[in-house]
């Protein structure tokens, strides 16, 4: 694809010199300028929307043409509807279909609700237990004439259903015999950006905000429909678009006319805008002397602020708050609870609908025994205290988004409660936008993951869906990688990251897998020989990471702040628990954090059957293995090797997992688009040099503790440990400022 474009601008450039001499000027800018667009087109703007033709390489491209586009209703969400199927059919199929008001021709496309088109109605299709986002694709016959409907109950729900079906297109998948049934397993689906009213984003190695605050409202950029065309895709219907380190000011008239105009754009694609809410507002930006939620002047101000926020923005989905966590204000200021807080929130905006996701992310300003412990020592005494339209949200595992985490105790802990699941899209501490790190696997295995709290198969999917305790409000978040970066998240295959978030939001039983060919497969190629050895990167690449930072449950060894590259020798500062060294605590005899009942005892706050596997080292599951014992250094692994030796082996084999990464992607070469390939080869160069950094760096420490020589035929560290100790990175992205 490559060489063909380059030769088209080539030729372009040719016959625009000879137009030159017949033409008028105007008709070889244009020329210039079609090439130029061809040229730029794989920059990876288009994510997984590139809607291009199948490639020669294209495994069982679909042999139905659409002849005929019907979509049913107008304006707002099949307005939407139809302008996507217009641009993905155009370009799937090299040509738009005719538009039309009723199906009359074969090959047609209906899409739409029974309440708006006649024709699906007498078809009579069985769209009970749907509900509003659920759909329905089947091939049928329309008055004669051989017809792909999609119908939904509502307008948001033949949108998804849309975007299912050139999902299929684009995957080269036959459109003919299809019964397809779809809804989504969660409620609430959403984006949570940890951008700031500068354009700052904390954690983000993206670029700026994508939202431009100072020019809101008056100037709307086009990246915002195109970010709700994405989102939509796969199903997310909901954004926070600020941080959770929340400014006040968010809430002030200039800035919610702000909000404002991007909720109209995201409406259409069925996606709420929600707000980081500041506890501490009332003091801030409304003049009162206290926050406390008990106090009537700060609920009334919560109530008219409320009130302030659905005049403007009707369908307003809600708050999202971080309190008495890191040093942001919150009810415990006051002497109240979570509860309190949240429940004072949840009642100002339940009048219009809205709810409160008020995070469970919180550790005391007291060192504390094991930080693990404290959210569910906080949380679970307060377990059915909530109100209905109250979600805790949760991060994946007890720690902090580490590459890998045993599932948060609180998901099983509070059956009274729901749950809402955090995930990290953005790789804080997986080699922000540089390293290759497929996710996917990780949500998986966390979602898999069971608690047991009910019996066998009660899983942590199954505790956020509602359908283990009988909650009707759900939810998921992931907090975002996108940024202001032409590719939207810094690296292209950062993107499948978002794409897979939202695929396992709408559906939890998805394999990470099948995900990662989908995506290959709309962003890349068809072709079996791109598919096949990206997807083989993609589903090594998180364990590779795992590897090289620090593998057997080794966690929170990041340096200090910024938590780039290796920090395993961090200590000191204003806390103990923001030290790599009271994670891991190693010493001459061993390594590991004691969480079993000898030690912090965190194995109890897990269900029974969990916590004696957990709390036992010989049934441990070894990737958690220092997560949950302090072992010594000759303790024996299932592989034979003493723990000191299997750990040395995995820093160099997530080592040589990059290295094969990168001859993969460099085979590949001519198949993929040079200008995405060539950012990918240099990420990935970047990523082996890192790597090795990382398992240099570690290796040097532990020895330094461990006093052990290393396993035959192993390569030392180049460098004395002092020298990876003085490096520093004062200016590393995504810091929180």
């Amino acid at each position: 694809m490559p060489r063909m474009l380059t030769l088209t601008r080539h030729a372009g450039d040719l016959s625009c010199v000879r137009a030159m001499r017949t033409l008028a000027s105007g008709l070889c800018a244009a020329l210039l300028l079609f090439t130029a667009t061809a040229v730029q087109a794989e920059d990876g703007y288009a994510l997984w929307l590139r809607y291009a033709a199948p490639d020669a390489g294209a495994a069982g491209p679909s042999a139905t043409r659409v002849t005929q586009l019907v979509v049913a209703g107008s304006p707002g969400v099949p307005s939407a509807t139809r302008e996507e199927l217009q641009r993905g059919l155009a370009g799937l199929q090299g040509g738009a279909p005719a538009n039309g008001d009723a199906v009359t021709r074969a090959g047609a496309l209906l899409v739409g609700t029974p309440a708006a088109s006649p024709q699906i109605a007498r078809l009579g299709l069985d769209l009970d237990g749907l509900g509003g986002e659920g759909y329905r694709i089947r091939s049928a016959v329309v008055d004669g004439h051989a017809t792909t409907v999609v119908a939904a109950n509502e307008d948001i729900g033949a949108l998804y259903g849309a975007f299912h079906l050139l999902r299929l297109l684009q995957t080269g998948q036959p459109l003919d015999g299809l019964d397809i049934r779809e809804a989504p397993r969660l409620a609430v689906r959403m984006l949570n950006h940890w951008d700031n009213l500068d354009r700052y984003v904390e954690r983000g190695y993206a670029g700026q905000s994508i939202w431009d605050w100072h020019r809101l409202p008056g100037w709307l950029d086009p990246r915002y429909t195109d970010y709700a065309r994405a989102n939509a895709s796969i199903g997310i219907n909901g954004t926070v678009l600020n941080n959770v380190n929340a400014n006040a000011d968010v809430l002030t008239p200039m800035y919610l006319d702000k909000v404002a105009a991007i909720a109209g754009v995201m409406r259409p694609y069925g996606i709420k805008v929600y707000l980081s809410a500041r506890f501490s507002a009332p003091m801030e930006i409304g003049g009162l002397d206290t926050a406390d939620p008990a106090d009537a002047d700060v609920q009334r101000w919560w109530r008219t602020k409320a009130d302030e926020v659905y005049a403007l923005i009707p369908d307003f989905g809600g708050f999202l708050v971080k309190a008495n966590s890191e040093g942001q204000p919150g009810p415990q200021d006051y002497g109240r609870s979570h509860a309190d807080g949240a429940n004072m929130l949840a009642d100002a905006v339940a009048p219009h609908g809205g709810i409160v996701m008020w995070r469970a992310f919180v550790y005391s300003d007291e060192e504390p025994v094991d930080r693990a412990k404290q959210a569910y020592n906080e949380f679970v005494p307060l377990d059915g205290t909530f109100h209905d339209n109250v979600l805790v949200q949760v991060k994946n595992g007890p720690i902090d988004f580490q590459p890998r985490e045993p599932f948060h105790p609180l998901f099983g802990g509070m059956p009274k409660t729901p749950l809402m699941m955090e995930f990290q899209i953005t790789k804080e501490y997986l080699g922000f936008s540089t390293h290759l790190a497929y996710k996917a696997p990780l949500y998986e295995e966390v979602l898999d993951a069971d608690t047991h709290v009910q019996g066998p198969g009660s899983t942590v999917a199954r505790v956020i869906d509602g359908s283990l305790d009988g909650h009707a409000l759900t939810g998921i978040a992931g907090v975002a990688n996108i940024g202001s970066d032409r590719n939207w998240s810094g690296s292209h295959f950062d993107q499948a990251n978002w794409y897979a978030f939202g695929r396992l939001a709408w559906n939890s039983d998805l394999s990470s897998r099948d995900i990662a060919v989908e995506w290959t497969r709309m962003t890349f190629s068809n072709d079996p020989a791109v598919v096949e050895p990206v997807v083989g990167m993609m589903m090594a690449s998180r364990e590779a990471v795992v590897d090289y930072t620090g593998a057997l449950g080794l966690h929170h060894v990041m340096g200090r702040g910024h938590h780039y590259g290796p920090g395993p020798w961090v200590e000191g500062g204003p806390r103990a628990d923001w030290t790599s060294v009271y994670f891991h605590r190693a010493d001459g005899n061993g390594i590991g954090f004691d969480r079993t009942r000898r030690g912090s005892d965190a194995v109890s706050q897990y269900a029974a059957p969990v916590a004696e596997v957990f709390d036992d080292v010989t049934r441990t599951p070894e990737e958690f293995l220092l997560w949950f014992h302090h072992v010594p250094w000759s303790h024996p692994m299932r592989s034979g090797r003493p723990l000191w030796d299997e750990l040395v082996l995995r820093y160099d084999r997530g080592v040589e997992t990059v290295r094969g990464m990168r001859e993969t992607w460099a085979g590949l070469d001519g198949r993929i688009d040079a200008g995405r390939h060539a950012q990918v080869a240099a990420f990935l160069a970047i990523q082996q040099d890192e790597a090795q950094w990382w398992r240099d760096a570690s290796i040097a420490y532990f020895q330094s503790i461990s006093g052990r020589p290393l396993p035959a035929g192993v390569a030392p560290p180049p460098h004395p440990l002092e020298h990876y100790k003085a490096l520093e990175f004062p200016h590393a992205p995504g810091d929180t400022q």
